[in-house]
């Protein structure tokens, strides 16, 4: 059996998408024939096509997104524990999907079980979809015969990542809009009230204070070459990108902000949270150590802490001890180390990566709440400032002239 996405009209003339399962193409065109539709274009279902699409309903569509990803597997999880087989999990999920791009993706899958695989195996057909670790615990629940507790122990960490995931989003959005708001009043005074107000005191022909005459100047220079500015501003964004998309730049940036004092010491813990986590569910799970080190690798977003576990996964192999490898490198953090090193003499690696992974989760946590309870009062203070030296900029020269008159 295949999944094929089609594009088909009714009998009034109205068109229709959705995804229908065959034996081939041909047959799929009969069901569609079969139920009064006209067929416009039927494709297989492939990575690819979820990509690119013909009609404008299918275009733009790249995967699905983390959020519904938790969502996908948390149900299925449920189904699975509830004693459903797994094509009954998947047909209930393909019912009940609202999603376009998920509806494809389930069917996908289900129409490669069908065909004699298994749901590892099936996964592999859409890589965008489902990370290397998704693929990896799958494949470790199907060898044990524990699909359904593995589910379960993988539903609750893609939620647990996205939940950090957010927690860090959303503790920047407050201190993001502040500043974008500043940066726009402060613009805007600079553009369109400053020229307005200044220019009664120009026509005085009296000598004005340096502050209002440097404001002056910086009013001018916006106004002339405001455009100009932003284009070079947008240029310089663009150099930068392209810039970083070299490894050995990026390399070198990567390496730059983990010595930052702050942005370092969130970057550095962020990082060990998703490979300790990770490492905790697929030892858990049965997933030899030197394949949970390459799955976790994946999950590493800073280049110089990916490299040091890959480097630590070649000592690894070589005999060498996890905690020994990883302490080497000099770039995760020293209670990592000892947890792992006490969860090797123990034998209980996975439960010590699993409280490594909260303690790091935790001291992000407070550590972003009391960078956030810092950064908003000082962004308030700054703005106040600028607008504050705005004021006064306009304002001596009024002082002066009473003082004149007097």
């Amino acid at each position: 059996m295949t999944a094929f996405r089609y594009e088909a009209l009714d009998t009034a003339g109205k068109v229709s998408y959705g995804v229908i399962e065959a034996d081939g193409l041909r047959q799929a065109r009969a069901h569609l024939r079969e139920a009064s539709l006209m067929v416009v274009s039927v494709h297989p279902v492939t990575e690819q096509t979820l990509h690119t699409g013909e009609g404008q309903r299918w275009r733009w569509r790249r995967g699905i997104s983390s959020t519904q990803l938790c969502m996908l597997t948390r149900q299925l999880a449920t189904l699975l524990d509830a004693g459903l087989t797994l094509e009954q999990a998947l047909s209930a999920l393909v019912e009940q999907s609202e999603n376009e791009t998920l509806r494809q993706v389930l069917a996908g899958v289900r129409a490669e079980l069908l065909s004699g695989h298994t749901l590892a195996q099936a996964l592999t057909h859409y890589e965008s979809v489902f990370p290397d670790i998704y693929r990896a615990l799958v494949k470790a629940g199907e060898a044990s015969g524990e699909l359904s507790r593995v589910m379960l122990r993988l539903a609750d960490y893609t939620e647990s990542r996205q939940a950090l995931r957010q927690k860090v989003g959303l503790a920047f959005v407050y201190p993001a809009i502040v500043t974008l708001v500043a940066l726009m009043v402060v613009m805007g005074l600079l553009i369109y009230v400053v020229p307005q107000v200044v220019n009664v005191f120009q026509q005085s022909h009296q000598v004005l204070p340096l502050l209002t005459r440097m404001l002056i100047g910086l009013s001018n220079m916006l106004r002339a070459s405001g455009f100009y500015l932003l284009a070079a501003l947008v240029g310089a964004g663009f150099g930068i990108h392209t810039l970083l998309r070299k490894e050995e730049v990026r390399y070198q940036w990567h390496m730059r902000l983990l010595r930052l004092p702050v942005v370092g010491r969130l970057v550095r813990g962020i990082n060990t949270a998703r490979m300790a986590s990770t490492l905790a569910i697929l030892s858990g799970s049965g997933v030899p150590l030197l394949v949970a080190l390459q799955a976790a690798a994946g999950v590493v977003s800073n280049l110089p802490m990916r490299r040091a576990l890959e480097e630590s996964s070649k000592k690894v192999r070589e005999g060498v001890g996890l905690s020994r490898a990883l302490a080497s490198s000099g770039l995760f953090p020293p209670i990592l180390v000892h947890l792992i090193a006490s969860g090797e003499a123990s034998g209980r690696l996975d439960t010590m990566l699993e409280r490594a992974a909260t303690q790091q989760e935790q001291e992000i946590s407070n550590y972003t709440s009391v960078l956030t309870s810092l950064l908003e009062p000082l962004l308030i203070l700054c703005m106040g400032g600028v607008v504050l030296t705005i004021v006064l900029a306009i304002l001596l020269p009024i002082i002066e002239m009473n003082q004149m008159v007097k």
